[in-house]
């Protein structure tokens, strides 16, 4: 599943192409994605103007002059890809199966935005934007990891006292949105701190946050960073707006890399790879404590 770089890489790439434009004519092919759509959506979307594309965890937000927001999350293999006249370099048609192109968005400057998604495992929702902070879905929702919000207190301040695994706790969502599998093996790797350490350990007795806690913020930050340069990570159907392939997954020190030696200097380590709650985690025993 896309992960917080990939869906805020698509976001960057159709924030020109929708933003202050209008929905002249809204397609819809289906009935449901992995939900049903919402009534009428086609009809409640036409005429109206995109005022602002905001990303919150994984789910990108389209504000709306009408009030309402338009929710979509790309599930396991949805994307977006733009056509049109005026676009000029910036995008281009990735020549996917068309079979899979549910939702067209014609916008009024002649911009076309298909979403594709051959599991339909993504979704589209219109929530009103007084409520989006109480609705189910983001409800409970933790902090950005790349906003102010986000430091070493309050990463201790969710950590203390709990006996979960410290990768368990960086992928709960009511502790850090946006967060996956990726990132966190990533992250835990360049901070020096073993998954399976007690989430507990990153808060002294008094609650407070260790040096070890300010560090995984920063490493935290600097992988999301570099990751969203990079365009994000194509792993099975992920591509950008534009249609490239992000690439950071050439950077990867230990995903999808068990039994190579470990990359950090002077280390000499090997990568393993252990499943915790379902999912697989790669690092290093060696330089991961």
């Amino acid at each position: 599943m896309p992960e917080l770089p990939e869906v805020e890489t698509v976001r960057r790439g159709l924030e020109p192409v929708m933003v202050g434009q209008l929905f002249q004519r809204v397609e819809q092919r289906r009935p449901n994605l992995r939900f049903p759509l919402p009534e009428r959506f086609a009809e409640r979307l036409t005429g109206q103007h995109v005022e602002t594309l905001g990303r919150r965890a994984k789910y990108l937000l389209a504000g709306l002059s009408g009030g309402e927001t338009l929710v979509m999350h790309l599930g396991m293999s949805g994307r977006f890809t733009c056509t049109g006249p005026l676009l000029g370099e910036f995008v281009h048609d990735t020549g996917g199966d068309a079979t899979h192109d549910h939702i067209v968005f014609t916008m009024a400057s002649g911009a076309i935005v298909t979403y594709n998604d051959p599991r339909r495992f993504g979704f589209m929702d219109l929530i009103k934007a007084s409520d989006l902070g109480t609705h189910k879905l983001f409800a409970g929702i933790g902090v950005e990891p790349l906003g102010n919000a986000f430091h070493a207190g309050v990463l201790a301040e969710r950590a203390a006292g709990r006996n979960v695994d410290l990768k368990a706790l960086l992928l709960d969502q009511r502790t850090v949105a946006g967060l996956g599998n990726i990132y966190v093996c990533e992250a835990l790797h360049r901070a020096g701190l073993s998954p399976t350490r007690k989430a507990a350990s990153l808060a002294d007795r008094r609650g407070q946050p260790h040096e070890r806690t300010a560090r995984l913020v920063l490493v935290i930050r600097q992988v999301l960073d570099e990751a969203i340069l990079a365009g994000g990570s194509t792993l099975r159907d992920f591509a950008k707006a534009d249609g490239t392939l992000g690439y950071f997954q050439h950077r990867f020190q230990v995903y999808g890399r068990e039994g190579d030696a470990c990359l950090k200097a002077d280390c000499g380590g090997v990568v393993r790879r252990i499943v915790q709650s379902g999912r697989s985690t790669f690092y290093c025993k060696v330089c991961q404590r």
